[in-house]
């Protein structure tokens, strides 16, 4: 197989922590080709969608004595080739979000490869439709109690309502902007007033769960079925508990009352063309659906002893192969 990922510049990537790196090995492993690209390097002509690729040759990373090890440098790269993209076999958009203008152009470029001849992970319209924060809303049986507003009445009468909640911007990542406000908060226009833009931008108030002090797991589903999960547990001196904020990851099981969430979620995720997505669970309730570019696979093979990367890219083979 050939395999294209879209990601942001791959000397920006950790290859002991990143995702995407780990699912290239694994390809590499299985003795597929790996390319790589950009967002900005996609194109559309002749109503066709092309791409600037560079095959991509990797050293994996060693695991050693629980900790991961990468020479340095850990990849190489072809010369540059404009590629017309249903050459490959399979594309994966694995930009980091912020999903801005150029992320949205990019799904739109996606949209002129023909899913019949190459299978795009996830689906550029299932990533359009799927604001990480709000996507969660459809599935009211497993989520906290929440509200969507840039109304400032109405967030402090829900705020005072709960006593505690978690304000959270809907276009934000990795914990960013995510603030604790509670009844009384003698800076709480402020803060509503900072994060809505003025009543501007509408934001998410979810009841603050005190399980979070427990941990916030993070859960990887592959076409809907859940393949591994690790707890993020907060440093202490911030109450998120995001990786990127400084938490610390944990080994961890899924209960059955995530695996009942994992289950009311899945079919929405096949039809919306959604296989590779991690999710947020905190005291049994789901907080968010990842799916720009899903992380924690790296830790949870660490922790486990699995290679998740391993088990996508076998799932990519066997979906291609009963198609044909």
């Amino acid at each position: 197989m050939k395999l294209a990922f879209i990601i942001d510049p791959i000397h920006q990537l950790d290859p002991c922590h990143d995702t995407s790196v780990a699912l290239m090995e694994a390809a590499q492993t299985l003795g597929h080709e790996v390319w790589v690209t950009q967002a900005n390097l996609l194109s559309v002509v002749e109503d066709k969608a092309w791409a600037v690729l560079q095959r991509a040759e990797l050293i994996p990373v060693q695991l050693v004595e629980g900790r991961y090890f990468a020479v340095n440098p850990w990849y190489k790269l072809s010369d540059r080739s404009f590629t017309f993209l249903e050459n490959m076999d399979v594309v994966f958009m694995r930009t980091d979000p912020p999903v801005n203008d150029s992320y949205l152009y990019a799904t739109y470029i996606l949209d002129y490869i023909d899913q019949n001849k190459t299978l795009v992970i996830n689906s550029p319209n299932g990533i359009r439709g799927a604001n990480e924060k709000m996507y969660a809303l459809q599935f009211s049986k497993v989520i906290p109690e929440t509200i969507v507003s840039a109304d400032k009445q109405l967030i402090r009468k829900f705020v005072e309502a709960k006593g505690a909640t978690v304000l959270k911007p809907l276009g934000n990542k990795a914990g960013e902007g995510i603030l604790f406000l509670q009844s009384g908060d003698r800076n709480f226009n402020s803060i509503v007033e900072l994060s809505t833009f003025q009543g501007r931008v509408p934001v998410m108030v979810q009841t603050y769960l005190p399980e979070a002090k427990e941990g916030d797991k993070r859960i990887i589903l592959l076409n809907g079925e859940p393949i591994g999960a690790l707890n993020r547990l907060s440093s202490g001196s911030d109450f998120r508990n995001n990786m990127a904020a400084g938490g610390t990851v944990a080994q961890t099981e899924i209960t059955p009352r995530e695996y009942e969430i994992c289950t009311q979620i899945a079919q929405t995720l096949r039809q919306d063309g959604l296989i590779f997505v991690g999710i947020d669970v905190i005291g049994g309730y789901l907080t968010e659906v990842n799916v720009t570019s899903p992380t924690g696979v790296r830790e949870i093979d660490k922790l486990d002893g699995t290679n998740l990367g391993r088990h996508v890219i076998q799932w990519v083979e066997q979906t291609l192969q009963s198609k044909k």
